[in-house]
């Protein structure tokens, strides 16, 4: 089963133990670092962090249903199930829809206009994904989502 895959499935037998908690799921994620493999189940509640309490509640809920036959083709891995967090990353088009007006952090494959990350506000997010972004000196400039390796939350305290 490919990670995407590993994903999709885990993201419906999360959703009853979602609902019951009141929290809601940010991002599922099945990635190796270093050597090891990990499923990563963020979740939130609306623009505030998830407790611990939910968080036990849905690894304790899903640790069983991962036994089923159809991940015993998965390597090795790790359930982490945690809050999506402040910096909280953002893939989905429903998270930059939602996250627009809001500061994030870009961070380039390669540098452009000699920079590897920028700061600003998500302005807009184009059909194509191409993200405009208002710099802190108020310049608006577009990036394609092929020169974007990631974004994340950047917020102002």
């Amino acid at each position: 089963m490919q990670a995407k895959e590993v994903c999709r499935r885990v993201r419906e037998l999360a959703g009853p133990e979602i609902v019951r908690q009141g929290v809601r799921l940010w991002d599922v994620t099945f990635e190796k670092e270093g050597g090891q493999y990990y499923l990563t189940v963020a979740i939130d509640r609306g623009r505030h962090p998830a407790d611990l309490n939910a968080c036990e509640a849905i690894s304790r809920y899903l640790d069983p249903l991962l036994d089923d036959r159809a991940f015993d083709s998965l390597p090795s891995y790790t359930l982490c199930v945690s809050s999506a967090g402040l910096t909280r990353r953002l893939t989905r088009p429903e998270h930059f829809d939602e996250c627009l007006g809001e500061r994030v952090r870009l961070r380039f494959y390669r540098a452009i206009d000699g920079a590897k990350e920028l700061e600003g506000r998500l302005c807009a997010r184009g059909e194509d994904g191409a993200l405009e972004i208002e710099d802190d000196g108020g310049q608006r400039r577009t990036f394609a989502r092929a020169d974007v390796a990631q974004v994340n939350l950047s917020p102002e305290f």
